[in-house]
């Protein structure tokens, strides 16, 4: 947000007062002169003409000048509590108001690399002032000739000097700046809670805002805080010293060594120094000294202090423990895993009411939004027990990949992401067995990513460096071709290499590049430098079997024809027309029905081959990509098709279960893609009725989801719901006595998530026992207003359910306990269900609460509309509510928005009010818009084509049912 500069000037006097007066000789002796003059061991620049000077920038930081330390100062001048006037004894009280303001000052030690006349860092919303440019060899200072913004997307603050800095010389800058606390979830910004705990000496309201201000860097935000060199291989160590109000407390990356009062309203902490790391972990909170802390036991053999921090009746209650216990089982589990002690003495990490995204790994001070830390037996479901294993899990991944070793620049991302995902697989595994998630999650991964990917809009996991430049750029990297297909193609290197050589590899790499930032090439030459040294299996070039599926985007698709043996690739996407040479290495593990021996085959190209291996002698089916390893789909001519799927409904435990899920979802993208016919799609559900398991069950739900979002407003959608109705209805009943008694089976994740697609499925196409389920159990609550009875693995679909079969009273109930809720994930599980409603005058009245962040928080913005998407009934007041309201509503996840509200798009029409929608200012959200662009033109052509055949194939299926009912 542009900042209100009409008090600039009051501010810098003030903060000039404050550091002079109140604090005295202290902070002018240690930052502007013994900061600026100690002698520090220096890296060596690199070796260049001392005479050359360095040119000037392009969107890029020049790489003239080489960061060592930040010596900052930060005055947060923000009231974490404000009393009410005249509500209470005292008259006297007087209320001041909210100050959104900080200021500070920092100092910069650097290394020049390359004579330069020019100082380039970056900074944006930030008033600076006062730079000091020192010669630390010469102990003399350099006049600085201008100061200047940059009026573009470089965000670069250009300093000019007087006299050149020589290449090997040691500099440090000193500038004041001030600037504004944010109110949008980015850089230093505002977050708010109401403990209803503290009186304050029964002065002013208990339930009045308690106030927190937060960083939250990434990408490019650290420059909204402090003058910087904001990229990510621009290291350095930070030493920050936070002034803050008396009665609050100060969180940063690293331990506090001293606090001190200054006066009757300030006091300051300083924190220790970090170690090398990049600008966007910087962080730092600042909350009420009524925030809490539960903090984990250190035994003999840890020496890591955990503390986690939340507001204090979540502590008090107990909601905090399982997130310190879990912390401190996943630190030892990667410690063993890496060989590699975590770097820091301490692991904060707090609940933070307002945070976006889901957590950050910051060094040292990891935050995270409350539903994702704070876990409350009783109400919060086992299954999101599983959520805050698995983000935690993530973020201290983190603290290795991503923290220690860091990706030299944001086209590289996924060296950070797809790692974390890839490595909490495992790490949730290890110190969760009963969770038995692993295999969900890749799944999940794999489904994400092959979405994506499947668009010619795409984009590789590594583009070129001059590809991602701007803010917006950077922004648009942040999705699932980073995360989850980074997390599959290292899954598929692993399987590839072997998982003992994959860990070392792991290991070397780490040890390596510690402190240091890295490329993709990086990465393949470790794991092929270990490969060579264990002699395992072949020592084929990894870079050369990698950078196919790390530059292009997308994936193939093989087919293979078990008549003559053919085998080949193409990329595989849903305009199938597009034309692609592209090609990848391809390891095919396969099976079939005469040897469950697993036998493997390579391509190379996009060339047709002839594999003996493929032959179909005796009638035969082949499986391909056995257990899913391959980042690859599979198709086969029709023979092996019906094998395949009549092997499915006479014994479906002979087809792994992976593969059982991933032959339904491959089935009907290619049927999307129109490389088979929609009708073997739909055949490969027909074995579901015998189910169990929840990955075949998922993937069926996720792709007819698809006709769903195709069909729910034609004529096809009635016999589509009764043919889902009665395929669910063995399912449902198998779970039918757990769910009537408010229970779950035990022990077992898995069956809990199918239960919960039972419910979910049956529902939802009126199977009459589930609506009168939903209906009767939500009944009893909102006629006891005090007990809920429905176990809280269930309660997100049956609030759900009953909402949508209910009235205004239904609705109403769950918004009155929405608002008096305290439990993070109670709240979430019914601002979900407020969006289940078919009444569109209630929806359109829950889209305005969106705009009002006194009843749905900033950061809730996004999913909650794209929760009213999702609702057909809710669509088009979706789509309407986001043009109009664009720029408050996109500043969570527009990315996200857009997905939601152009799913059902398949008429010209909307694709016309999409492409009108490409010239609003979209910021990181426009690479998202292109991409739905691209689908809307692929649901139009595949309704057109496949309406009357998919209708035609549910109306004979319920022709079937109607006759066994008769």
């Amino acid at each position: 947000m542009p900042l209100k500069f009409g008090t600039s000037k009051a501010i810098a006097i003030a903060f000039g007062v404050l550091t002079v007066s109140s604090i005295g000789g202290m902070f002018t002796m240690i930052i502007l002169f013994k900061a600026q003059t100690q002698n520090i061991t220096m890296t060596p620049p690199p070796t260049l003409p001392p005479t050359t000077l360095a040119p000037p920038p392009d969107m890029r930081l020049p790489k003239s000048l080489v960061p060592q330390k930040y010596k900052i100062v930060l005055a947060v001048h923000l009231y974490t509590k404000i009393i009410e006037e005249g509500n209470g004894s005292n008259p006297n009280i007087t209320t001041p108001n909210q100050t959104m303001i900080f200021t500070g000052n920092s100092t910069v030690h650097f290394q020049c690399a390359q004579k330069t006349m020019s100082i380039f860092l970056n900074s944006r919303n930030l008033i600076v002032s006062s730079p000091v440019v020192l010669n630390k060899d010469a102990k003399r200072n350099i006049k600085v000739s201008g100061l200047k913004h940059h009026d573009d997307e470089s965000d670069f603050l250009e300093l000019e000097l007087m006299d050149a800095l020589e290449a090997g010389g040691n500099y440090s800058l000193y500038l004041s700046f001030h600037g504004e606390v944010s109110d949008n979830l980015e850089a230093l910004y505002l977050s708010r809670y109401t403990d209803g705990i503290f009186d304050y000496e029964s002065v002013g309201d208990p339930n009045a805002d308690r106030f927190i201000a937060a960083t939250n860097l990434q990408p490019t935000d650290a420059r909204k805080v402090f003058p910087c060199f904001d990229e990510p291989d621009m290291k350095a160590v930070f030493e920050l010293t936070i002034i803050h109000r008396r009665e609050t407390r100060a969180l940063g990356n690293a331990a506090p060594y001293e606090s001190n009062i200054i006066d009757d309203e300030w006091q300051y902490t300083i924190f220790r120094a970090t170690p090398k790391m990049s600008t966007y972990l910087f962080a730092f909170t600042v909350v009420d000294d009524s925030f809490k802390s539960t903090t984990s036991p250190i035994s003999n053999t840890d020496r890591v202090e955990i503390n986690t921090y939340a507001r204090p009746e979540a502590i008090d209650a107990g909601h905090a423990d399982y997130a310190t216990d879990i912390t401190r089982k996943l630190l030892r589990f990667y410690e063993s895993q890496f060989e590699m002690k975590y770097a820091m003495e301490k692991i904060d990490q707090i609940a933070l009411p307002d945070l976006y995204p889901a957590a950050m790994e910051n060094w040292g001070l990891i935050t995270y939004q409350e539903g994702f830390l704070l876990y409350q037996e009783g109400v919060s479901s086992l299954l999101h027990k599983e959520d805050i294993a698995t983000v935690i899990a993530h973020e201290l991944a983190h603290q290795w990949f991503g923290n220690v070793v860091t990706m030299k620049w944001w086209n590289d991302l996924w060296l950070n992401e797809g790692i974390a995902t890839y490595l909490s697989y495992f790490a949730v595994d290890s110190v969760e067995p009963t969770f038995n998630i692993k295999e969900i999650s890749i799944m999940n991964d794999l489904h994400d990513a092959f979405r994506e990917d499947a668009l010619a809009s795409s984009h590789p996991l590594s583009p070129a460096s001059k590809e991602i430049e701007t803010t917006n750029d950077i922004l648009g990297m942040f999705d699932s071709i980073s995360y989850s297909k980074g997390a599959i193609v290292l899954r598929m290197l692993s399987n590839h290499v072997g998982e003992v050589v994959f860990n070392k590899g792991l290991q070397m790499y780490l040890k390596a590049f510690q402190y240091g930032s890295v490329e993709k090439d990086d990465l393949w030459e470790y794991i092929q430098m270990n490969r060579v040294a264990k002699a395992v299996r072949n020592t084929d070039d990894i870079a050369g079997f990698m950078n196919p599926w790390t530059t292009q985007s997308g994936y193939p698709v093989i087919t293979i024809n078990t008549t003559d043996g053919q085998v080949y690739q193409k990329q595989f996407l849903f305009n199938n027309s597009a034309n692609s040479s592209n090609s990848w290495t391809v390891e095919i593990e396969f099976i079939s029905n005469a040897s469950s021996k697993f036998e493997k085959v390579y391509l190379y190209n996009n060339k047709p081959v002839n594999k003996e291996a493929f032959i179909a002698k005796n009638g035969e089916w082949f499986l391909a990509n056995i257990n899913c390893t391959g980042y690859y789909r599979v198709n086969y001519n029709p023979e092996n098709w019906e094998r395949l799927l009549a092997q499915l409904q006479k014994n479906r435990h002979n087809i792994p279960m992976l593969n059982r899920g991933q032959l339904i979802d491959d089935a009907f993208n290619l049927a999307r893609a129109k490389l088979v016919n929609v009708t073997l799609a739909l055949n490969s559900t027909l074995f579901l009725t015998k189910e169990t398991e929840f990955l075949p069950w998922e993937s069926a739900v996720r792709n007819l989801e698809y006709f769903i979002l195709m069909f729910d407003r034609s004529e096809v959608y009635g016999p589509m719901q009764t043919y889902l109705r009665e395929q669910v209805r063995e399912l449902y009943n198998f779970f039918k006595t757990y769910t009537d008694d408010d229970s779950v089976p035990q022990n077992d994740h898995s069956l809990q998530y199918t239960q919960l697609l039972a419910i979910k499925l049956a529902c939802s196409n009126g199977l009459p026992e589930c609506v009168e389920m939903a209906k009767q159990k939500y009944a009893a609550w909102m006629e006891s207003k005090i007990t809920n009875s429905i176990h809280p693995n269930l309660r997100s679909e049956i609030y759900c359910q009953a909402v949508a079969a209910g009235e205004k009273e239904e609705w109403e109930f769950a918004w009155d306990m929405y608002q008096t809720s305290s439990n993070t994930s109670e709240k979430d599980q019914l601002r979900r269900a407020l969006s289940c409603t078919k009444k569109i005058w209630l929806l359109s009245r829950y889209l305005d609460y969106t705009l009002d962040p006194e009843k749905i928080r900033l950061m809730d913005v996004a999913s909650t509309i794209y929760y009213i998407a999702q609702n057909s009934a809710g669509q088009a007041l979706a789509w309407n509510f986001i043009r109009a309201n664009w720029d408050y509503v996109s500043q969570g996840d527009g990315a996200m928005l857009i997905a939601g509200v152009t799913s059902r798009f398949s008429t010209e029409f909307e694709l016309e009010e999409l492409m009108r929608f490409q010239n609003y200012e979209l910021g990181g959200a426009s690479r998202a818009v292109s991409l739905a662009i691209e689908q809307t033109q692929v649901n139009i052509q595949w309704v057109k084509e496949n309406k009357d055949v998919v209708l035609q194939w549910f109306e004979q299926k319920t022709s079937s049912v109607r006759q066994k009912e008769y």
